[in-house]
């Protein structure tokens, strides 16, 4: 795809900003003053801007200011400071001279600082009496991001957003305080201007929040604890995530804003392989005679045909404003991403609309959010990442030998015959080539939202939200009958070679209906707020089954096959009662209560209704006399609260009842004839399933020192979810099948956060902020809800090597999925022995002596985050850690052996260069040699910014330049260290990005 303009673009704004400077900097004049407090007292640190600039600074001790070189003609000042109402005044700069303005703020009475956005409304954060934290865009991560969680990526104690590779659009894990869960949903439950959205995928979306531009994101809150996640009740065990998107304001002059990214990827970290020369050279010394006669005399690079050099576009205009006294903001993005893996792109189309009119004497206010995107994907065979890593490095990419015509001319393993060799790899760049492997998906979210203050009523509000979450899906994997990997025998056409063409389709909608009445109403000092609702969200996922056709398209693969069962449908209802009341004494002694109950068709009647309440309590000490004129403690609070969340996101919407599906396999009772028709088979089901429910208790501190430029918050919690939806074996004869979804077992998470936000340097010219976030999570499962007390816990983990091997375990008393493993002996040379393990419960035999070792979760999370601002320049960086997380490296236990040198097979894998530190001959798969730390530090971001200001008719200009994923330290070997669920088997690697950015404001 190519971008002309884009190349014109840059040149032009790059002309102009480095050679109109000195012109522009001839036209200006400086602004200073004062400012001051109810008393006429200066304050020292109010934030002084030129209002659409970064031009400006902070006061001095005795609140004077002074800002230079600010552009003649109209601009407007906004003086703010927290606490404090902000101030905007209009005034007219003359060249070469100076404008006084001074300005003295009035002290805020209805938030200590910004409003923070909670469930079903907004409070003072002063007000706050749970675990919320909120980062807005001024502080997200900056560079190419195309996940919106991204953005806060590092920017949270207690949030962990894992990748699942550098693929575009890769899916994100985010875990709010471990996982909530075994076999259920523990994703967070995203709300996007006040509608929740649906929690599962869309077929041919790898991350559902790829749907949303991130330009159009304003701020992220994250609830954590249960006393400000329960009024979302049933599906808010993960923790809640809103997300605020861009808006218009009243009285805003019309403006526009493009910004445009280009960006360049590369891989940053690469598989561990032998060159051709050292694996030639390690097979012929090692190696059988058989498999040295297979070598080769290429030298390739297997690695450096599969990843490339990608390009990156992605462009966003907005026009923002208010026109006849409605606010609006609308934007248009577009995005197109390479991925460093051939073959694999994304493109992105995004529109959005904001309207927020307030009709009836202001007391109507409307808004209006309307979300659309659509996604293409062409996706890469992560197997084939693999693959290439391990290839032999000796063969070429093609040849001109006959043999391989119909392969089209790729080099293949073959037989005597010219059909594929039993179990050999085929050639990766050869698959990707041939799969064409693409989907469109297309998304609506929107709302209208009326928020009503009742005339006659004073305090009594009406709030009516109406919403929908809509997607549509169709893709389709188109393979070339030159494919290796779909070689069949028996195929009438072409000998052997088929090819393979097979389709997708999806429909998701979400309906949504909230109301609810609140009233406020204070007395001396003494405020009270009350609100009930009703919400109702109906949730349908349906489309066609296809079946699978040779690449002609009307041939089928199997001659034989029927399309049994046209399509599929899911639908399901919750609806939901809710209730908060908030009470504030003196601004000092603060509770919070609030109540929900959940019924969902998922769960039969009985054991579909779910209670979910919470209760906060804060002491805001800083409100006491003893500290009131404390000039140590801007601020300080203790917090406590306990709360009750829920979880029914697991299997189908009908597996509490009794049903039967035509073409069955799965029961051992049939009805039908397969000779003449279809067989109908009753499923599993379970009428007792119920919630999943998760208790949480929170006590935390807010702290705040030299007038809030330095803030700290720490937390302490513990979350027990109890009646786990898992999948359990249940006992022959006792229902049609052997495993079925039930309540059963609990899980415990147990930890610490601390937040910290200093504004380091405060000056006309210099200004630095930090934030620095950590935090410490003890997971362990405390039943399984099994009798058998001997039973070690339920395997998973799926690795290579053999059928059904499982290298993690689900225990009693052990952290989620520990590692299952044997514990390896080492000789006096430090060197692991083969097969030789230590005999832990002396029996004299190992056969038995797996242990639980390590996890794959970390035991710490860090982050850090700067801000250096220098007159127009801004410097900026964020940086990751996680400690005590281990992992997997499957790839060294699959390759780092002799065996494939040694064995009877006709080919050699490439084999890892592990080896030199085993010596191993066979596979030792399930030793805890291959379990390895994985504790990281990772540069996320490093950003540098120059803000140009008006240049061209321009209000403003800024350039950033921007590298992402940095640079990575780490102990561990292969290829990521960060990796969800710990283990490390074909991934696709992450890549660094180097962006080029501009923000032109008109």
């Amino acid at each position: 795809m190519k971008h002309h303009y884009l190349a014109k673009l840059l040149f032009l704004l790059l002309f102009a900003a480095f050679g109109l400077p000195l012109a522009a900097q001839a036209q200006t004049g400086s602004v200073s003053g004062r400012v001051t407090d109810g008393k006429n007292e200066g304050i020292p640190g109010a934030t002084v801007l030129i209002d659409g600039t970064t031009l400006g600074g902070s006061s001095n001790v005795d609140g004077t200011y002074s800002i230079q070189n600010v552009p003649v003609g109209p601009q407007t000042l906004v003086i703010s400071f927290v606490g404090y109402n902000s101030v905007r005044r209009p005034i007219t700069v003359v060249a070469g001279q100076n404008t006084e303005v001074s300005a003295g703020l009035t002290e805020n009475t209805t938030q200590l600082s910004e409003a923070v956005v909670v469930g079903y409304g907004t409070q003072r954060r002063q007000d706050v009496t749970g675990s919320v934290a909120t980062v807005d865009s001024r502080q997200f991560v900056q560079g190419q991001v195309t996940n919106s969680d991204q953005l806060i990526q590092g920017k949270v104690a207690g949030v962990s957003i894992t990748t699942s590779g550098g693929a575009p659009g890769a899916p994100s894990t985010v875990r709010i305080r471990g996982n909530s869960s075994l076999n259920a949903n523990s994703d967070p439950l995203y709300v996007i201007d006040g509608v929740p959205v649906d929690k599962g995928d869309i077929k041919g979306a790898s991350n559902p929040l790829t749907l949303i531009n991130p330009s159009d994101i304003e701020t992220f809150t994250v609830l954590k604890d249960a006393s400000a996640t329960a009024i979302y009740g049933n599906r808010a065990s993960g923790g809640v995530i809103l997300i605020t998107t861009k808006r218009g304001l009243k009285g805003e002059k019309l403006r526009v804003e493009l910004n445009s990214q280009l960006g360049v990827s590369t891989v940053a970290r690469r598989y561990e392989s032998l060159s051709a020369d050292e694996f030639r050279g390690l097979v012929t010394a090692n190696g059988a005679p058989a498999q040295i006669a297979t070598l080769g005399t290429a030298n390739t690079n297997w690695q450096n045909e599969v990843f490339r050099t990608a390009a990156t576009y992605d462009n966003t205009v907005s026009l923002i404003g208010s026109v006849a006294k409605v606010p609006f903001r609308v934007s248009y993005g577009n995005l197109y991403q390479e991925g460093i893996v051939i073959t694999n792109k994304l493109k992105r189309n995004t529109g959005s609309i904001s309207l927020s009119p307030t009709l009836l004497d202001e007391h109507l206010r409307i808004d209006v959010n309307a979300k659309g995107s659509v996604l293409d994907n062409r996706f890469a065979n992560y197997d084939q990442i693999g693959i290439a890593a391990f290839f032999d490095p000796t063969q070429p990419i093609r040849s001109n030998e006959a043999q391989y015509g119909r392969y089209g001319g790729y080099y293949q393993y073959l037989g005597p015959t010219g059909a594929p060799l039993g179990n050999a790899p085929g050639n990766p760049i050869a698959a990707l080539n041939n799969t064409n492997d693409i989907s469109t998906v297309k998304r609506l979210i929107g709302n209208v939202q009326f928020d009503y203050k009742v005339h006659g009523v004073e305090g009594l509000r009406a709030n009516l939200n109406l919403g929908l979450d809509i997607s549509r899906s169709k893709g389709s994997k188109d393979i070339s009958p030159a494919d290796f990997g779909n070689y069949n025998a028996n195929a009438p056409s072409t000998p052997g070679l088929n090819g393979n063409y097979t389709q997708s389709a999806q429909d998701k909608d979400m309906k949504l209906l909230e109301a609810y009445l609140a009233y406020s109403k204070q007395f001396g000092g003494t405020k009270f707020d009350i609100q009930g609702g009703y919400a109702y969200q109906n949730f349908s996922d349906q489309g066609p089954n296809f079946l699978a056709y040779r690449s002609d398209r009307t041939t089928l693969v199997n001659p034989d096959a029927r399309l049994v069962v046209p399509g599929f449908y899911n639908n399901y209802v919750l609806i939901s009662y809710f209730s908060r009341a908030t009470l504030n004494v003196q601004d000092k002694y603060l509770v919070t209560a609030t109540v929900r109950n959940d019924r969902t068709s998922r769960f039969r009647d009985g054991y579909n209704s779910g209670w979910f309440p919470a209760l906060g309590l804060a002491w805001r000490v800083k409100g006491e006399e003893f500290l009131k004129d404390n000039n140590t403690f801007s601020e300080l609070k203790l917090r406590a609260g306990y709360g009750r969340t829920g979880q029914q996101d697991i299997g189908g919407a009908y597996d509490t009842q009794a049903r039967y599906a035509l073409g069955n396999s799965e029961s051992q009772y049939l009805f039908g004839n397969a000779a003449t028709g279809p067989i109908i088979g009753p499923l599993g089901y379970n009428a007792v399933l119920t919630w999943e429910t998760t208790n949480t208790y929170n006590a935390g501190l807010d702290l705040g020192f030299l007038d809030n430029r330095l803030t700290a918050t720490i937390d302490v919690y513990q979350r027990t979810a109890s009646d786990l939806l898992q999948e359990v074996n249940v006992p022959a004869g006792s229902n049609l099948v052997n495993r079925l979804n039930a309540n059963q077992g609990a899980l415990r998470n147990r930890g610490i956060e601390l937040g910290l936000n200093y504004g380091v340097l405060r000056s006309e010219n210099l200004n630095w902020d930090v934030n620095l976030n950590g935090a410490y999570n003890v997971n362990k499962i405390t039943s399984l809800g099994l009798q058998d007390a001997g039973f070690p816990g339920v395997q998973v983990g799926d690795i290579g090597g053999g059928t059904g091997n499982q290298i993690q375990i689900r225990s009693v008393g052990y952290p989620t999925d520990a590692f299952y493993v044997f514990q390896q002996v080492y000789g006096p040379d430090g060197r692991p022995v083969q097969g030789v393990y230590v005999d832990r419960n002396n029996n004299g035999s190992t056969t038995d002596d797996l242990y639980r070792y390590k996890q794959p979760a970390p035991l710490v999370t860090l982050g850090f985050s700067s801000n250096l601002t220098y007159k127009k320049l801004v410097f900026a960086f964020t940086l990751r850690s996680n400690l005590g997380n281990y992992v997997y490296n499957a790839n060294a236990a699959d390759r780092g052996t002799y065996a494939n040198a040694q064995g009877s097979t006709l080919f050699v894998n490439n084999i890892s260069p592990d080896v030199r530190n085993t010596g191993f001959t066979r596979q030792q798969l399930f030793s805890d040699y291959y379990v390895q730390n994985a504790s990281f530090l990772r540069c996320q971001n490093i950003s540098l910014g120059y803000n140009v200001g008006k240049v061209l008719g321009a209000s403003s200009l800024r350039i950033t330049g921007n590298v992402q994923n940095a640079f990575l330290i780490t102990k561990y070997k292969g290829v990521e260290p960060e990796i969800n669920g710990g283990i490390d088997r074909n991934f696709y690697p992450v890549a660094r990005t180097y962006t080029l950015g501009i923000a032109l404001g008109i």
